[in-house]
């Protein structure tokens, strides 16, 4: 193929090349195919799991699969749906105001509001009786988080109807008005709903990391809308859950789950929330993310708390995935996993050749120009604002310039490098806590 080329000078100095060459059509469209032939086959397998989970009756198998649980419930009415709220707290007293705040401020108040304070040495639990709530007190916990809750499911869940949905939420996440209306509301639509999960969004501040993390909380809700709530994890900044479905995990912990018998968190996981959604879709269970469903929750301030933020999460959603196997599953997340891999080595060579190409420019008098991939870059530009775009000026104007949110990307990957690094020589993973200040407590903004 003849290579056309134009011959133009830069500010006097440097002599600029425009290269038209590009890919051959049939090059072009073979990629096009193939990535279209994946990410169409990774969705029609999801789905066709997820229908086999639907139409399952087997109650030893899927004990929480639609047709088990309407079949066991048929006829019965359990009371209207309430609503209780566990918030897991340590060191919690500058942000846990705000958070029973939104509670109380919901149009559909919670009947009951529990503060679970863990191994605090602050006034947290004092705070949440002074609030006019429930507060109980861990007793000899050495397990984080899990251990905490697993305490309070264990008082709970025994005096717990069918329609008495628990609450998990975080001590500094705030809810959006009319998030525990909707859900209440799915609930009541649905007898087979066994947990509904929400969106987070960013809270404002933390200067340029802070927008980063905003800009991929803001893609993340936008891609669970597209899939229609079908949601990969229940984060812990607050889901519902029916009474049922924490009671079945909690008996087949030892057996067909992971983890210790008798509790509902593994735990052993790193990520409680992301854990406890394989057990409960490992058991069928219908699960939702509605797009009403909005929180705000808490960003990392500083670089060193997001790396070991992230750390945390990469290395637990591994280790999960591991200690269920190779399961339909959890086919989706071990292909996302695989998709993330494929990005490190792509990005990297991504930004090694603009880094190479950077130095030519330096050291060349010559300057050449690629339209077609320059083109891409555009493309691939435009896809970055288009999909920040609710995130208001600023999130658009971060992702136009594009560089700085590709840097960050590749930080993500040196994440999930040192995470799989740290599994393979089997080193201990510590979880670091980030303790509030009264300027850290998230500001209430709309999604």
């Amino acid at each position: 193929m003849a290579v056309e080329t134009t011959h133009e000078v830069v500010v006097g100095v440097w002599s600029l090349l425009c290269n038209t060459d590009a890919p051959a059509p049939r090059v072009i469209f073979a990629a096009i195919a193939l990535a279209l032939l994946m990410a169409a086959g990774v969705a029609l397998l999801e789905r066709r799991i997820t229908a086999r989970t639907r139409r399952s009756s087997n109650p030893r198998i899927t004990p929480l699969a639609p047709k088990v649980v309407m079949a066991a419930t048929h006829g019965v009415f359990a009371g209207p749906v309430t609503v209780t709220v566990l918030i897991p707290a340590y060191n919690e007293q500058a942000s846990l105001p705000s958070t029973l705040a939104s509670l109380l401020a919901q149009s559909h108040r919670p009947e009951r509001i529990i503060v679970v304070a863990d191994n605090c040495t602050d006034s947290t639990a004092d705070l949440a009786r002074r609030a006019g709530v429930e507060a109980i007190e861990s007793v000899g916990n050495t397990q984080k988080k899990a251990g905490a809750l697993n305490q309070a499911l264990k008082q709970l869940l025994p005096g717990q109807s069918d329609n008495d949905v628990v609450m998990v939420m975080d001590a500094d996440t705030q809810l959006d008005d009319g998030f525990l209306a909707a859900a209440v509301a799915r609930f009541v639509k649905d007898r087979a709903l066994m947990a509904v999960g929400g969106l987070f969004y960013g809270e404002e501040g933390h200067g340029l990391l802070g927008q980063f993390q905003r800009n991929e909380y803001i893609r993340y809700g936008r891609q669970i809308r597209r899939r229609r709530g079908r949601v990969f994890v229940l984060t812990g900044t607050a889901s519902l859950f029916r009474p049922r479905a924490l009671r079945t995990v909690a008996e087949q912990r030892g057996h067909s789950l992971p983890g210790s018998a008798g509790d509902v968190y593994d735990t052993a996981a790193l990520t409680e929330d992301n854990e406890l959604t394989i057990a409960l879709k490992s058991l069928g269970a219908l699960i939702i993310s509605p797009t009403e469903c909005t929180v705000v929750t808490e960003l990392m301030p500083s670089w060193r708390t997001f790396w070991a933020q992230r750390l945390r999460w990469q290395r637990g959603a591994l280790e999960n995935i591991g200690a269920y196997g190779i399961t339909p599953q959890t086919m989706r997340y071990w292909a996302q996993q695989l998709g993330i891999g494929y990005g490190v080595i792509a990005l990297g060579c991504y930004l090694l050749l603009l880094l190479l190409m950077l130095l030519m420019l330096l050291s060349l008098d010559d300057w050449i120009w690629f339209p077609f991939w320059v083109g891409l870059g555009v493309l691939f530009s435009i896809e970055r604002v288009a999909t920040a775009w609710h995130g208001g000026w600023r999130a658009r104007l971060l992702a136009m310039t594009l560089f700085p949110e590709l840097f960050f990307d590749m930080f993500l990957n040196f994440v999930y490098v040192k995470g799989i690094v740290d599994i393979s020589l089997g080193r201990t993973a510590k979880w670091k806590h980030l303790t509030h200040t009264g300027s850290d407590t998230p500001a209430k903004v709309g999604p």
